[in-house]
């Protein structure tokens, strides 16, 4: 049940008579719900409190990203005070439940590749809020130490010892100076199969508050080495050569293929321990416990990439130590 406050934010926006039904949550404090007006059209109603969740990157990025054509949600009001949205409803079926309905995946993949190539060529002009903030090394090492301060001694209950954390830094470095040579562009930083969703004919793009500039790779890492499902190398390698190509006639970006598979591969390693230190936060701090069945098919992509670096064999060695990820 909707508090008062937000009965009548919806009532002021779209006048009596309308229904509403909560419809999700996520991994924040945003609740979600569906509002039916008479005429039977629907909106979604995003409730996020202002003391918890700050609205205004959002919406300043929603703008951005609509001006330029990237498909994300209209928002028809907004009341950043009592932190009420009212935003185009894309309805409930995610890329993952497309795929789990038996839609084709290389269409849905290629439409996503599609997307993202879109956000990554909006202009850099310092015209969107993600301008001013860069994935620096600063905040590529506070994603890593998600792993090392909340999953392994919260969830997994293990010490790390002085030494460990210094060969866990070292490692860290090493991955941190891989990918900060990458090009710079927009950066939705969660792209993956939960947060694009499956309208019948297009996709559509949510939970994009938290884009920053930063390596051209990541949010391609993200879709491809996705927490929520697993594919297999050569569909993986299929869909990248479709972004390759349109990352060379878009972003003007033609890597060599070493270049370009160590930069892909050294930046998924920081996506999914990012994803693996946030799923242990969110299952210790928030009681959100649901996310640690993810971890064990996050960590089988770390498996399979630190194989192919014996530079980060120690990492790999701390990571089976202490029950992260099987030998």
């Amino acid at each position: 049940m909707i508090h008062p406050q937000a009965n009548a934010f919806i009532q002021t926006c779209v006048g009596p008579g309308f229904t509403i039904r909560q419809i999700s949550g996520d991994a924040s404090f945003r609740t979600y719900y569906r509002v039916v007006l008479p005429d039977h059209k629907t909106m979604v109603f995003m409730d996020a409190p202002p003391d918890k969740e700050d609205s205004e990157p959002f919406v300043q990025i929603a703008a951005f990203l609509g001006k330029h054509g990237v498909g994300v949600p209209k928002i028809f009001h907004a009341d950043l005070t009592g932190g009420f949205l009212l935003l185009e409803d894309f309805g409930d079926v995610t890329l993952l439940e497309a795929l789990n309905q038996g839609q084709n995946p290389r269409m849905l993949y290629t439409l996503a590749v599609e997307n993202l190539l879109q956000l990554q060529a909006t202009p850099k002009d310092g015209q969107c809020l993600a301008h001013g903030r860069p994935y620096d090394r600063a905040l590529l090492d506070r994603e890593f130490a998600l792993l090392t301060d909340w999953t392994i001694p919260k969830i997994l209950q293990r010490t790390i010892t002085d030494s460990q954390r210094k060969t866990f830094q070292s490692c860290f470095d090493l991955i941190i100076e891989q990918v900060l040579r990458q090009p710079v562009v927009l950066v939705h930083r969660d792209y993956h199969s939960r947060n694009l969703m499956w309208t019948g004919d297009r996709l559509g793009i949510i939970d994009f508050q938290d884009a920053v500039m930063g390596p051209i790779t990541y949010d391609l890492a993200s879709l491809l080495r996705d927490c929520y499902v697993a594919w297999d190398r050569p569909f993986r390698e299929e869909i990248t050569q479709v972004w390759l190509q349109g990352a060379a006639d878009l972003l003007g970006y033609a890597p060599d293929e070493k270049t370009f598979v160590r930069d892909f591969d050294f930046m998924a390693i920081q996506r999914n321990l990012k994803a693996v230190g946030i799923f242990g936060r969110l299952s210790h701090r928030d009681g959100k416990h649901g996310y640690l069945k993810d971890i064990p098919r996050t960590m089988g992509y770390v498996r399979e990439t630190l194989a192919a670096y014996p530079e980060l064999t120690p990492l790999a060695d701390l990571l089976i130590h202490f029950g992260a990820m099987e030998p």
